[in-house]
């Protein structure tokens, strides 16, 4: 195993065929991160970036995400859509960037639903009052929202965006 940081890969030059980035991109210094990432592709190898986005097309989904929007406000992997350096378009060296969108759904319960909330960065950090609030908040929606009042099990619908391009 090799660690390293995207900025600055322990491999040689144009020796990769493909990179895959899932869920991390927006941490990288994007324009030193695609230059290095240049560097190690070979000419007509792939980059893809992936993020997992929550799909709030569910009424009682939208309602616990709302109230994650207040904790996560400024989270950097928010802005993948918004344009950004951390989200994906052409850039020099690299060819067109491509699109695609899956969707894909997580059977949980409950108490699930209140463990992946809880699990959160941005929610894990808060004062232990605060962290308490929010997973209260949760558990009301859970509790209240016909969709999700009384049900041993969820479902959690996710979009997962995927961009790709060549190494030019």
């Amino acid at each position: 195993m090799v660690a390293a940081v995207a900025e600055a890969l322990p491999v040689a030059g144009e020796s990769l065929d493909a990179i895959t980035v899932a869920q991390a991109f927006h941490w990288f210094d994007a324009a030193a991160a695609l230059r290095e990432l240049h560097r190690v592709l070979r000419p007509g190898g792939r980059l893809a970036l992936i993020w997992n986005a929550r799909d709030r097309s569910v009424p009682w989904i939208d309602a616990i995400w709302s109230i994650m929007d207040r904790v996560e406000k400024r989270a950097p992997w928010r802005d993948h859509e918004q344009g950004d350096d951390s989200a994906p378009r052409p850039r020099a060296g690299f060819g067109a960037l491509h699109a695609e969108t899956f969707r894909h759904e997580q059977s949980i319960t409950p108490e699930g639903v209140v463990g992946r909330v809880a699990s959160v960065s941005h929610v894990a950090v808060l004062p232990p009052a605060e962290r308490q609030r929010v997973l209260d908040e949760v558990r009301d929606v859970l509790a209240r929202h016909p969709d999700a009042r009384g049900r041993p099990e969820l479902h959690l619908p996710y979009r997962v965006d995927v961009y790709w391009c060549e190494r030019a």
